[in-house]
Formats: C-alpha cells, sequence, structure tokens
C-alpha cells in the first residue's frame, strides 16, 4: 500500500489540518508517514502546498516526485492545476470549487471549473456551500478531505478517529462540527461516483 498525496490551497484555508487528519489516520493504521513543510504559509492568502507520502513499508523521501501523486486534494480549484505534473496519470483531483481570488488577473472561474472537469477523475465539488449546510461553515476543509477519502486506503473510522484526536481540545461541539463536514464530503463523493 502506497499512497502519494499533494495538498494545495491558500494560507488560512485549513491544510495543515488536513494533514494532521490524514497523518493521524495513517499512524492508527500502523503504517508510515512522511511529510513535506507546507510552503507558503508565511502569508495569509498566498498559495500553499505540501507533500504527504503514506505507504505500509518505509518512505525514503518526502517530496513526490513528478508525475507520480495519487491524488491532489485542493480546497480552491486554481491550487488544483498548478500541482498537475505531479499527478499520475490515473490519479484523481478532489477539488473545492470556491476561488479564493488572492490575484489581481485571477482566472475565470467557468474556464478553471472546466478545465478540473476535463479529467476524468475528479470529484469537483462547492465545499463552502456544503459546510454551510450542514451548519459547520468554517469546516469547509474537512469536506473537501471526505470527499477525498474513498481515495485512500485508510478505514473512513480512522479520519474520524483523526478529527477528534486533532480537534478534541477544542470542545465536542466543533469535533462534531467537523465529523459532520467530513461524513457529507463523503457522501457528496460517492453519489458523484455512483453517477458517472
Amino acid at each position: 500500500m502506497k499512497t502519494n498525496i499533494i495538498l494545495a490551497g491558500v494560507g488560512g484555508q485549513g491544510i495543515l489540518s488536513i494533514a494532521a487528519v490524514v497523518g493521524m489516520a495513517a499512524l492508527e493504521n500502523n503504517l508510515y508517514l512522511k511529510q513535506s513543510e507546507v510552503h507558503g504559509m508565511s502569508q495569509r492568502g498566498g498559495a500553499v502546498q505540501s507533500h504527504l507520502r503514506i505507504s505500509d513499508k518505509e518512505i525514503a523521501s518526502d517530496l513526490i516526485p513528478e508525475g507520480t501523486a495519487d491524488i491532489i486534494i485542493s480546497v480552491e480549484p486554481m491550487e488544483s492545476l498548478r500541482y498537475l505534473p505531479w499527478l499520475k496519470e490515473n490519479g484523481w483531483i478532489v477539488t473545492n470549487t470556491t476561488p479564493f481570488v488572492n490575484i489581481p488577473d485571477y482566472p475565470n472561474i467557468q474556464d478553471l471549473i472546466g478545465a478540473i472537469e476535463k479529467f476524468p477523475h475528479q470529484i469537483s465539488l462547492n465545499a463552502d456551500e456544503i459546510a454551510r449546510q450542514v451548519k459547520s461553515v468554517k469546516s469547509s476543509n474537512m469536506v473537501v478531505l471526505g470527499a477525498a477519502s474513498p481515495f485512500i486506503d485508510i478505514p473512513y473510522a480512522s479520519f474520524e478517529n483523526g478529527i477528534r484526536q486533532i480537534f478534541g481540545r477544542k470542545g465536542e461541539k466543533v469535533v462534531q462540527l467537523n465529523l459532520n463536514a467530513m461524513k457529507a464530503g463523503r457522501e457528496f463523493s460517492e453519489k458523484k461516483r455512483k453517477h458517472n
């Protein structure tokens, strides 16, 4: 078992929380884990990316070679496309469609969504809207993680336990909001795959 994940987004969108939950889930299953530094965090609103590698065997490097990522998990649509050179041929893109317009010449959102939807293996979802629907507006990152969870070879219950560990000190209400958000993302992803 080996899964190479590119995490992408914008500073302040919760990439570190996604990485932490996946990391906890991997450790619960006695898997090896390596993560590159999260780059771009120095500036809120700046591009952020991290490499996350999970395996049942020891991992030599924390960096994912180009063309070998199994999945790009992105909380921002333009950022999902930025890392395409790393995605392997039959890899998955899971991305939020809500743009974070942080540059003056931000591309047309319909063009971005159109480019993403050309990929045979993609789940694009309005994670912000789904988070609002489950009354967990700050948890769109967990909606995206939920949508990506079917493509990561780790039991779903371990992701739930990861949320409990990461958010537990913030209280049961915060834990439950994040669990609800992740579940809604997973349900969206599974429904979309059935219809494709």
